[in-house]
C-alpha cells in the first residue's frame, strides 16, 4: 500500500480535482465536487497522512448506519475528525455526500484555540468511532460550517483570521457537546465496553501476563477492544468518572493491597508481579494514591 503526504491545502485541492482554496490555510468543499487526478491511488487504495486537521460529515442515503454489530438511527449524517499527521486509507465510495472542513495549523497557531486543540480529543478517535449526528445536531454544525465559508471567501481583513478561529472553537466546543450526548444514548453498548476492559485488566493480572509482560497501558487494552485509546478514555470517563488510566491505577492499588496483606512477599517481589520494572515506581505510585507506603500499609 501506497502512502501520499499532502502538507498543504492547495495540494489537497489538487489531488481531489478541485479548483484552487480561496484563502492558503482553510477551506471547505464537497464530496460530490471531488473529481480525483486520474491515477491518484490515495483515492482507492493508498493511504494519506495531512499535515493538517479535517472535519468531515458524510451523509448515508442507504439508511441506518451500522456501527460494529450494532444498528443505530443516527442514518443523518456521520462526522469524523483527523489531526495532523494521522494516516487515513480511503476507498471509492460513490454513494456518500458531504462535505468536508481542513484547516492548517498555521491558521490557529498564536491563539488561545492552539493551546486548547489537545482538549479536543476526539481528533485522535478512530475513524469508526465517528460522531453520529440527529438532525437538529447536522443543523448545527452545517449552519456553524456556512459561516466560516462566508467569512474566508468575502474580503479578507484583519478581523477575518480572529472570526474564523472563533467560530472553529465554537464548531469544536458543540462536537464535544454532542459526543458527551452520544456516549450516554449508548449507555448499553458502552456497558459492554466497560466489561470487556474490566475483564481484561483481571486476565491480564491474573494470568501472570504482568510479570511476564509488564504493566498493561491504556493504548494496549484499547488495542484489545478495538478503540482509540483517547475514545476510550473519554467513554469511561462518562461512564464511571474515572479515564482509562485511573481505572489501571485503581485497579494495581486494589491488587497491591491484596497482596501486602494476604502474601509475605517482599514489596519489590509484588512490584515485579504486578509489572513494574523498578520497585521504586511502584512504592511511589502506591503512596501517592493512598497516602502511605507499601510498608505502612502492611503494617497498620
Amino acid at each position: 500500500m501506497n502512502t501520499v503526504r499532502i502538507e498543504s491545502i492547495s495540494k489537497m485541492h489538487k489531488l481531489l480535482g478541485l479548483a484552487p482554496p480561496k484563502h492558503p490555510h482553510i477551506s471547505i468543499f464537497n464530496w460530490e465536487d471531488v473529481q480525483p487526478q486520474e491515477g491518484a491511488n490515495e483515492k482507492n487504495d493508498g493511504l494519506a497522512v495531512f499535515d493538517f486537521y479535517m472535519v468531515s460529515v458524510k451523509d448515508f442515503p442507504c439508511g441506518q448506519l451500522k456501527y460494529g454489530r450494532n444498528t443505530y438511527d443516527f442514518s443523518e449524517g456521520s462526522m469524523m475528525f483527523v489531526g495532523p499527521n494521522q494516516a487515513m486509507s480511503s476507498t471509492d465510495d460513490t454513494t456518500s455526500s458531504g462535505w468536508a472542513l481542513i484547516f492548517h495549523p498555521e491558521l490557529i497557531r498564536h491563539s488561545k484555540l492552539a493551546k486548547k486543540m489537545s482538549e479536543y480529543t476526539f481528533f485522535h478517535y478512530n475513524v469508526h468511532e465517528a460522531l453520529h449526528l440527529s438532525e437538529k445536531e447536522k443543523s448545527i454544525i452545517s449552519a456553524l460550517v456556512d459561516q466560516i465559508q462566508e467569512e474566508y471567501s468575502s474580503n479578507i481583513d484583519v478581523f477575518t483570521k480572529e472570526v474564523i478561529v472563533s467560530q472553529l472553537e465554537l464548531l469544536f466546543n458543540y462536537s464535544q457537546r454532542f459526543y458527551s450526548r452520544q456516549f450516554i444514548t449508548r449507555t448499553a453498548h458502552n456497558s459492554d465496553l466497560v466489561s470487556m476492559f474490566e475483564a481484561h485488566l483481571i486476565d491480564w493480572f491474573d494470568s501472570g501476563k504482568a510479570s511476564d509482560l509488564g504493566l498493561p497501558t491504556v493504548k494496549q487494552c484499547a488495542d484489545k477492544i478495538g478503540m482509540s485509546p483517547d475514545y476510550l478514555s473519554d467513554m469511561l470517563k462518562q461512564e464511571t468518572g474515572k479515564s482509562a488510566q485511573e481505572h489501571i491505577h485503581y485497579m494495581l492499588i486494589d491488587r497491591a493491597k491484596n497482596e501486602l496483606l494476604s502474601t509475605s512477599h517482599s514489596v519489590s517481589e509484588i512490584a515485579y508481579t504486578l509489572g513494574f520494572e523498578y520497585p521504586q515506581y511502584f512504592s511511589k505510585l502506591f503512596k501517592n494514591k493512598t497516602g502511605m507506603t507499601p510498608s505502612q500499609y502492611r503494617s497498620i
